[in-house]
C-alpha cells in the first residue's frame, strides 16, 4: 500500500482503527471530518469543517465511516464510487479465515451475534466479535488464523456498499427502520441483501422463516438457504429449543426476556450448527447464562413492588411491541421521541391489548402516537415531560405495586437525548435516584 493516498471520511472509532491499519501499511492518510475539534494523531493531514467532502477524487481510496451515506460523498464527487470502501469491506477483502459469520436484521443483531460468539467460545474456538458491537474488525485482523472464527454484527449503514459476502450470513426479522437515513424501504432492504449477494453455492444463508423480507434478502445470492424458527433450522417445539432432533434447552431456562428472544436463540443455534460446531452443551450453557446486552429489556431495579426496565435500544414500533409482550404484568410505558418514518397504528393496538395501565408520551412524535392510541380506543395517556427526571416521576406516580415501568419508546432519541445510550443511561440514573 505504499504511495497509496487514503482519505478517512469520518473519524470515529472505526476511523481510528482504519488510520492505524493503513498507516502500518505505508499509506499516506488524510482525515476528513466535519468536526474541527477532533483529537487527531500527531502529524496527520486533515481536511476538516464545511469542506471536508471536497475534491475527494484526488485520493486513491476513500474510507467511508458507516454513518455517512455514500450519496453524500457522490453529490460532491460524482466519479468516485469505485474508490469508496469501508472498514468492513477492507476487512472482508483481506480476512485470512473463511470462518466468518455475518448477522443483520432490524433488531436482535447484537443479541444474536453475542450468543453465536458465546457458543463458539464455550465450544473451545478462538472467536472475535466485531462490527457494530465488539471491536472494529481491523483491530484484530493480525491475530486471526485460518481456524479463527469471526462474528460480525452489521447494520444497513455498513452494508449499503458491501462488496463481499461472508461464508455464513444470517438475516433476522426485518421491518421498516432508518428511513430517515435511507431514501426508501427498497434501499434499506437492498443494503441488507448485499450481505448475501456475493455468496456462492458453498456458502449458507440463514433467514427467519416467519418474515418474508428476511427470506427475500437471504435469497439475493447463491448461498444455500436455511430457515430458522422452522425445521431444519432450530425451532421451538413446545417449550424446547430443538435442532436436528436434539433438544438444547427450554425457553423457561433462557435468561433473556420475551418471546422475540426465542427467535434470536434459534438463529444463533442454527448458525453455530451450520458452522459445524455441534456442541449442545456449549449452546445450552450460553443460552442459559446470557442475560442480554445493555439497554435491551435491561432490569434496573425494583422499588415499592414496581420493577423498572430499560429498553432504550428499541427504537421502532415493532421493538416496542415485543417489549410490551415480554411482560404479562400491568405496565407504565414511556413512548415517543424523534421521527424515523414509522407508523404507530400497530403499536397503538398492542398498547390497547397489552395490559398497559398508562402511557407517557414524549418527544416530537407524542402527538402522532396519541392520535394512534385514540383511534385504537386507548385513552390512559399523558405528557411524559421534557426531562428524564420528569418522566420517571410521572411513571412512579402512575405505577402500583406489581407493575412494570418500561422505557421502550418505539422512536429514535434525538431532540431530548444524544442517542439511545444517553436516553437509557439517564433512565437508569433517574430510577436509581428514586
Amino acid at each position: 500500500m505504499e504511495n497509496l493516498h487514503v482519505a478517512l471520511v469520518g473519524y470515529s472509532l472505526e476511523g481510528h482503527a482504519a488510520y492505524e491499519y493503513y498507516r502500518a501499511r505505508g499509506a499516506t492518510i488524510t482525515i476528513c471530518d466535519m468536526n474541527t475539534e477532533l483529537d487527531i494523531p500527531t502529524g496527520a493531514a486533515t481536511q476538516l469543517g464545511e469542506g471536508y467532502l471536497a475534491d475527494l477524487d484526488r485520493f486513491d481510496v476513500i474510507v467511508r465511516t458507516a454513518g455517512l451515506p455514500p450519496r453524500l460523498i457522490l453529490e460532491q464527487n460524482p466519479d468516485v464510487s469505485h474508490k469508496i470502501t469501508t472498514v468492513i469491506n477492507e476487512f472482508l477483502r483481506v480476512c485470512p479465515t473463511r470462518n466468518v459469520i455475518g448477522v443483520t436484521g432490524t433488531k436482535g443483531k447484537g443479541t444474536t451475534s453475542s450468543l453465536i460468539a458465546g457458543m463458539l467460545k464455550a465450544a473451545g474456538q478462538q472467536v472475535f466479535l466485531g462490527g457494530n458491537i465488539g471491536l472494529p474488525p481491523l483491530t484484530f485482523l493480525d491475530e486471526l488464523t485460518a481456524d479463527s472464527w469471526v462474528v460480525l454484527e452489521l447494520s444497513s449503514f455498513q452494508l449499503i456498499d458491501l462488496r463481499y459476502s461472508p461464508h455464513l450470513a444470517v438475516c433476522l426479522m426485518v421491518v421498516p427502520e432508518h428511513l430517515n437515513w435511507h431514501e426508501d424501504m427498497d434501499e434499506y432492504t437492498g443494503a441488507k441483501a448485499h450481505l448475501f449477494a456475493q455468496q456462492t453455492s458453498d456458502d449458507v444463508a440463514v433467514y427467519f422463516a416467519e418474515n418474508s423480507l428476511s427470506r427475500e434478502i437471504a435469497s439475493a445470492g447463491a448461498g444455500q438457504k436455511l430457515p430458522y424458527y422452522r425445521s431444519p433450522g432450530a425451532f421451538v417445539n413446545g417449550n424446547l429449543i430443538t435442532i436436528d432432533g436434539q433438544d438444547v434447552c427450554t425457553t423457561d431456562e433462557l435468561q433473556l426476556l420475551g418471546a422475540h428472544n426465542w427467535q434470536n436463540a434459534c438463529a444463533a443455534v442454527t448458525a453455530v450448527w451450520q458452522a459445524g460446531i455441534r456442541d449442545i452443551a456449549a449452546m445450552r450453557s450460553t443460552l442459559t447464562s446470557f442475560s442480554g446486552l445493555e439497554h435491551r429489556l435491561e432490569f434496573v431495579r425494583e422499588l415499592n413492588g414496581v420493577c423498572y426496565y430499560d429498553d432504550s435500544f428499541g427504537t421502532t414500533p415493532e421493538t416496542a411491541i415485543v417489549a410490551l409482550q415480554a411482560f404479562q404484568q400491568p405496565k407504565i410505558v414511556i413512548l415517543g421521541g424523534s421521527d424515523k418514518g414509522a407508523q404507530y397504528d400497530e403499536l397503538a393496538r398492542a398498547v390497547a391489548a397489552g395490559n398497559v395501565r398508562h402511557a407517557l408520551l414524549i418527544g416530537d412524535q407524542a402527538g402522532r402516537i396519541q392520535t394512534a392510541l385514540e383511534a385504537a380506543g386507548f385513552h390512559d395517556f399523558a405528557p411524559g415531560g421534557e426531562t428524564m427526571t420528569e418522566m420517571i416521576a410521572a411513571a412512579r406516580a402512575a405505577a402500583q405495586p406489581g407493575d412494570i415501568v418500561l422505557l421502550s419508546t418505539g422512536c429514535a432519541s434525538f431532540g431530548l437525548f444524544l442517542n439511545y445510550k444517553d436516553r437509557g443511561n439517564q433512565f437508569k440514573s433517574a430510577v436509581q435516584a428514586l
